[in-house]
């Protein structure tokens, strides 16, 4: 491979040689040219030499006798010996360096005949001049040396001894021939100098027609290449367009396709491109889907492009197909929209498994609402357990009190009395046990007043939780009627709600509460959901706690409003959530409890979604707490109109 350097040199020779062969082309169309001139210059000459003879001597006289001037055949047969060289030279052999140098002899010997046919006349010796001038056409010095050679010494040897030829008199001085012949060298030399500029200037044309040429070359070679690769480029595009799973179309300004590849051609029930182009929607959909496919061309030849579209049409089952389309304008080099493309993916498949995820969504919504609900339910039966454990131990410390009471004793006591009724008082103040009975008495009707306050207690306790229990009930009754009734509640009332339904079992693993509330406006949701999450958050605060091993178990509990969204937080300081876990802590069946089944938090937040907001977790690792915070739009105010 040729280095730059060497292809550098390489193209220098080249243009060289490029600029001498255009300046020789050019230079010898230039004597050709020429020596067609003198062809015609030197014929007209010489019938202008004998026209001149007969003009001013056709004949000479001796006395009473005349005959034809000697000057009449010298113009004729020497002026034809002159001229017929040269022009058969220019005619048979022109651009020859013999011929122009003969033309140049010959042109100087047909001005030296007319010197002499016209006696040496001053005015006939500015042809000599005039014809240097001319064979100046020639762009060759060298020519006029050889015009300059013939002339000087023709003048030399004629104004020497036939000066009445060249001169008009019968002697001259060699210093006039000199005379005539630096007047020659003088015009010579100014010629000369003229066509060396003159060929400079010639030179200077071939240079830049060659920098012209090699330039046109250059861009003929680069549109040729880059013909080449639009050609190819344009042969990749087809078959890439051909063979993309997506339909891809042109069409002119009315709508009529001008491109089809064979995706296209099948939603259209085309076999060939020919069977397409021509063709509107019109032709191959029916009126209604047609027209709607229509207004989108018109728009976007219009300037308005359409994006990622879905469209869909009937195939020849009659099931329905569907294509994500985008349309774009067609302009030509003037910025004219001419037509359009377009470009449509089959997403039939796509928008079958996505009415197939939905339904799967819309049962996992049903099951994980069920599942919430049955969360819900769970804590609430759990904590009527505890309540109803609690009932149990009352009631079997009121049993056993009653069990226990000295109450009987009294029945002795009075048996005692009524069997000493006759003589009662002197049973009460001589008899040892009458002495007794009255301390004794009064021993037991303290020991009857405590035992009836113990029972009252006991009683009253049994009453409060059997209470509680009824509040737990209602509760859950009041959410299963108003289930998927949208209601304007207290964020703190729905809170306490949630804790009601947990108190118990926080009170016997000693969890304390702590509550920071913000005055907050009502938001409007579903109570039984909102109850779903803070009933699953607060029970997972509690086993979080529980399970920390710490003395200081605390769930603080906040409300507050920011950024039009009320913030329920749930707070503890149990156990922690590793960070890696904190990104799929909501997954359908992610759980961290041994008996866990990972629907609790999956399902508060599909909840928290479909109320229109968000649950999130934050924790800063194992042993470090966590913060679940449930995020509610505020309940937009209603105008009274």
């Amino acid at each position: 491979m040729n280095s730059p350097d060497a292809r550098a040199v390489n193209g220098t020779d080249a243009s060289s040689a490029r600029i001498a062969e255009l300046f020789n082309e050019q230079r010898q169309n230039i004597i050709r040219h020429t020596d067609r001139l003198f062809s015609w210059l030197m014929i007209f000459q010489w019938v202008f030499a004998v026209g001149v003879t007969f003009w001013l001597s056709p004949r000479a006289w001796a006395g009473v006798n005349s005959q034809i001037h000697p000057h009449v055949w010298l113009a004729i047969f020497l002026g034809g010996i002159i001229t017929s060289v040269p022009v058969l030279l220019a005619r048979t052999q022109p651009g020859k360096p013999l011929t122009r140098h003969t033309v140049a002899v010959g042109q100087m010997l047909m001005g030296a005949l007319l010197i002499h046919l016209t006696g040496g006349r001053i005015e006939t010796h500015f042809h000599v001049f005039c014809s240097l001038a001319i064979l100046a056409f020639y762009r060759d010095w060298r020519v006029l040396i050889s015009a300059s050679v013939v002339v000087c010494l023709d003048h030399l040897l004629r104004g020497t001894f036939l000066p009445q030829s060249v001169y008009g008199v019968l002697s001259a001085s060699i210093w006039r021939s000199l005379e005539h012949a630096g007047w020659v060298a003088f015009e010579v030399a100014f010629l000369i100098v003229s066509i060396r500029k003159s060929l400079g200037e010639m030179h200077l044309m071939a240079e830049r027609q060659a920098g012209l040429e090699a330039v046109n070359e250059n861009i003929e070679h680069n549109v040729a290449e880059r013909t080449a690769e639009l050609a190819q480029e344009r042969l990749l595009l087809r078959t890439l367009i051909d063979n993309l799973p997506d339909s891809i179309y042109t069409k002119d300004s009315t709508g009529r396709k001008t491109m089809a590849n064979p995706a296209d051609l099948k939603n259209l029930r085309c076999k060939t491109e020919a069977e397409a182009v021509g063709k509107s929607d019109f032709d191959f959909f029916p009126k209604e889907i047609a027209e709607r496919f229509w207004g989108d061309d018109q728009k976007v030849i219009q300037g308005e492009p359409v994006l990622n579209r879905e469209e869909h049409f009937l195939d020849e089952a009659g099931q329905k197909c569907w294509l994500l389309t985008s349309k774009l304008p067609l302009r030509d080099e003037d910025g004219k929209i001419v037509g359009l493309m377009g470009i449509g993916r089959d997403i039939t498949e796509r928008k079958e498994a996505d009415a197939r995820l939905e339904e799967a969504h819309k049962r996992l919504l049903e099951v994980s609402r069920q599942a919430g609900m049955s969360e819900v339910a769970t804590s609430v039966l759990h904590n009527v357990g505890n309540v109803l454990n609690s009932v149990n131990v009352s009631s079997s410390l009121i049993s056993e009190k009653i069990k226990n009471s000295k109450v009987p004793n009294i029945a002795k006591a009075v048996a005692l009395m009524r069997a000493h009724e006759s003589d009662l008082a002197n049973f009460l103040t001589q008899d040892p046990k009458g002495r007794q009975l009255l301390e004794y008495l009064a021993n037991l009707a303290a020991h009857l007043t405590q035992e009836q306050a113990d029972v009252l207690q006991e009683t009253g306790s049994l009453a409060n939780k059997i209470m509680h229990i009824k509040e737990i009930v209602a509760m859950q009754q009041n959410c299963a009627r108003t289930s998927g009734v949208p209601e304007s509640l207290s964020s703190v009332d729905l809170v306490e709600d949630a804790v009601r339904m947990n108190i118990t079992s926080m009170e016997r693993h000693h969890v304390k509460v702590v509550r920071e509330y913000a005055e907050v406006p009502p938001i409007l949701v579903e109570k039984h959901k909102v109850l779903q999450i803070l009933v699953n958050l607060i029970s997972n605060a509690k086993y979080a706690c529980n399970h920390s091993g710490r003395e200081d178990k605390q769930i603080t509990l906040r409300v507050a409003n920011g950024a039009g969204r009320i913030k329920i937080s749930v707070t503890d300081n149990g156990v922690g959530i590793p960070g890696e876990n904190l990104t799929r802590i909501f997954n359908h069946g992610f759980t961290t409890k041994k008996n866990g089944h990972g629907f609790g938090l999956h399902s508060g937040a599909l909840a928290a979604n479909e109320l229109g907001g968000k649950l999130l977790a934050f924790s800063e690792g194992p042993d470090r707490g966590a913060i679940f915070t449930l995020e509610l739009p505020v309940q937009k105010p209603t105008t009274n109109l």
